[in-house]
């Protein structure tokens, strides 16, 4: 059994403004990158082996949190596409009848934005890199990833399939802890509002 924990990365000008990253490479903005570097990784998270999104504000959410060590990062764990609805905000798109976009709570797992991944598509390459944690021998795994990521790590744990309402909400600054098991099954380890990260 392995120990994994997920945490979103620092906050981006296109998050203050609403907007839908997903695939764009927005670099954490100022006060993102002060709020993270306030924090420290709790203590029964500090000897984790640290993996990354490759995208540029995973990367350095990671390296703030590392304290020196090294980062992997992999493709597999960058954001959901979002295709055209990239850089748009989701309050427009739902005020648009014709846009076709679906709160959360009415997705499921193949619900895909134009020219973008669903659900099941994340699924499908996060399956892949869980499979090879699995593998490893290294104990405990932590994931500085992106909310889409998570929240299918989530679903995956908790047996949701984007229908209703989530088991949990992803907030900034928190550790979500599951355990893998060697079959590449994920279970929950935490409390519902996950581990806060403490300040330095």
């Amino acid at each position: 059994m392995i120990r994994l924990a997920f945490l979103r990365h620092g906050v981006t000008v296109w998050n203050r403004e609403g907007r839908i990253q997903g695939r764009t490479d927005i670099p954490l903005d100022e006060e993102g990158r002060e709020r993270v570097g306030r924090r420290v990784l709790p203590d029964g998270w500090r000897d984790a082996v640290l993996h990354a999104s490759p995208l540029s504000r995973a990367v350095e959410t990671a390296g703030l949190l590392a304290a020196g060590r090294p980062i992997r990062t992999d493709a597999r764990l960058v954001e959901m596409d979002w295709g055209d609805w990239e850089g748009r905000r989701g309050v427009d798109l739902r005020a648009d009848p014709a846009s076709g976009y679906r709160d959360l709570e009415e997705w499921g797992w193949d619900f895909r934005p134009p020219g973008g991944e669903s659900p099941a598509d994340v699924r499908g390459r996060l399956g892949g890199w869980l499979a090879e944690r699995a593998g490893e021998g290294a104990p405990a795994h932590l994931v500085v990833t992106h909310i889409g990521v998570i929240r299918v790590a989530l679903a995956l744990a908790w047996g949701w399939d984007f229908r209703g309402p989530p088991p949990l909400l992803v907030k900034r600054d928190r550790l979500y802890a599951m355990t893998l098991a060697d079959d590449g099954t994920l279970r929950p380890a935490g409390g519902p509002d996950g581990e806060r990260l403490p300040c330095r």
